[in-house]
């Protein structure tokens, strides 16, 4: 049962857009061949590294930190220290700088030289970075190694216009930013590659799916290469003819292009907010019996014009009348049979013509009823 305010005028379109969905996560099931290892699974110690780093951005039209911001004014005083220029602090009343934080991520095997993105964030009380320039920041990662540089005019894909009278047009959010290319590479992590052994993680751990990625590589490269280790992790012992620096890139090669069937878990993922619902295709039902009915409530205001009568000495007044339409579906009672894939289950709600809200809760009672064989996540 559902009770709304406002009538509902766009239900079939809302039930065609949940069944469709339902319908292509089914068909995606049906024609799923396999996924590359490389796109579920990864070599240990080839992680990309977290940059950040502290700067300032200038060039602002009016619109950076106010003088009551401390850090973009005392790092305004240092940088112009550095420069042999020292200020009284009641002097220092610019408007157009703003104190940012700089963040970036360094894949790996990247070398010195090499242009990376950066992105930028307002720290302080600023109101826009539109046409900022980011002054050199160094960025560092976790134990504050200097890596990469950045530098550059600053891109937030809108605006944020605000007029005297107090109109305000904003298009996209103008404090945070990106400069495309605006880091370069001075250092370049550390990163090994073992001549024998090589560890390979699942990113989502699973012994089904482990033990078929285990299979695969044995079937490409010989038994006995891969060994899992839990469901997360596999062991991979090179060949002696990939044992080379050019082998060991030729086997990591050959090893991610490999095909594989992750398995997957019986699971419905729902989110009340905006009334999405997802389907794993391993969902089961058992047989049960629904019944669901609807009730609507349009409450409406009409406006009832009070005139006086002559010589009353009264006034003229608005009354607002008030009126209420309560309308109740009969209830369908509808049995769903034991079923197979998603295709069935869409095809048995949508016989019962409900909204995707409705959904959710059929989706919790039939999990509370334990016909719903799959994980019930509720976001």
């Amino acid at each position: 049962m559902q009770i709304s305010i406002s009538p509902i005028k766009k239900r079939k379109q809302q039930i065609h857009k949940t069944i469709l969905l339902f319908l292509l996560i089914g068909f995606w099931q049906l024609n799923f061949f396999g996924v590359r290892i490389k796109d579920v699974a990864q070599v240990n110690g080839f992680s990309s590294t977290k940059l950040v780093g502290y700067g300032l951005v200038v060039g602002l039209n009016g619109t950076g930190d106010s003088r009551q911001s401390l850090m973009a004014n005392q790092s305004l005083r240092n940088m112009l220290k550095h420069f042999g220029l020292t200020l009284p602090d009641e002097r220092m009343r610019v408007k157009n700088v703003a104190a940012v934080m700089v963040t970036a991520e360094l894949a790996s095997f990247v070398q010195p030289g090499t242009k990376i993105d950066v992105q930028v964030s307002s720290m302080g009380d600023a109101t826009s970075l539109e046409g900022g320039m980011l002054l050199l920041t160094p960025l560092v990662n976790n134990n504050d190694q200097i890596l990469a540089q950045a530098q550059g005019a600053i891109s937030i894909g809108g605006f944020d216009i605000k007029t005297i009278g107090g109109e305000q047009v904003r298009q996209n959010y103008a404090m945070v930013g990106r400069i495309p290319q605006g880091g370069i590479v001075e250092s370049s992590p550390v990163t090994s590659m073992a001549k024998d052994t090589l560890q390979l993680n699942l990113s989502q751990p699973d012994f089904t799916t482990m033990l078929r990625m285990a299979t695969e590589i044995n079937k490409k490269f010989g038994d006995g290469v891969a060994t899992p280790l839990d469901a997360g992790q596999l062991t991979l012992a090179l060949p002696e003819n990939y044992r080379n620096s050019v082998g060991r890139v030729e086997f990591i090669s050959q090893l991610e292009v490999l095909e594989i069937l992750p398995d997957q878990v019986a699971c419905v993922v729902v989110n009340e907010r905006t009334g999405t619902i997802v389907v794993g295709g391993n969902v089961t039902v058992s047989e049960v019996a629904v019944a669901h009915g609807n009730l609507s409530v349009e409450i409406s205001v009409m406006p009832i014009i009070s005139q006086p009568n002559a010589f009353s000495q009264g006034q003229t007044v608005v009354v607002p009348q008030t009126q209420t339409q309560v309308t109740t579906e009969k209830a369908k009672l509808f049995v769903i049979s034991q079923t197979a894939n998603v295709q069935d289950i869409a095809t048995a709600l949508n016989a019962l013509g409900v909204t995707p809200r409705d959904l959710i809760a059929i989706f919790q009672a039939l999990k509370t009823a334990g016909a719903l064989h799959a994980e019930l996540v509720i976001m």
